[in-house]
């Protein structure tokens, strides 16, 4: 089903099964790549910390890392073009832009999160 972005959001909400985890790890499996920014792991492996638990590691092995090769200031300045971001959500939207080589449409953004999917719309990444 071609490829998608996915923000940490997403792979806590599956890891601690939260509502409506096994509808978005069916979704997340229809991609026949998943993508993400190494930033995630950060806050994965930080969020099991946080709860005192052992993370479950298997849930990154589908992962397949951005490493840009240069500054993302450009991408940046055109999530921030498009409302406010938090950092980290920043990031990972300016990732999935370089990702996407100026063709967002192309690829599925992935978030639990409100104001980032909005963004990501705004953008034109694919649902």
């Amino acid at each position: 089903m071609g490829s998608a972005y996915v923000d940490t959001s997403c792979l806590i909400s599956i890891a601690f099964e939260e509502k409506d985890y096994a509808a978005l790890a069916r979704r997340l499996n229809s991609f026949d790549a998943v993508f993400s920014s190494n930033l995630l792991e950060a806050e994965f492996l930080a969020a099991f910390a946080r709860h005192g638990r052992e993370p479950d590691r298997s849930n990154l092995g589908r992962v397949r890392w951005i490493y840009p090769e240069r500054s993302l200031r450009p991408e940046i300045t055109k999530v921030l073009a498009e409302g406010y971001a938090r950092g980290a959500d920043c990031w990972h939207l300016a990732n999935a832009l370089y990702f996407a080589a100026e063709e967002p449409s192309s690829i599925a953004f992935l978030t639990l999160d409100s104001r980032q999917r909005t963004i990501a719309r705004a953008l034109g990444f694919g649902k």
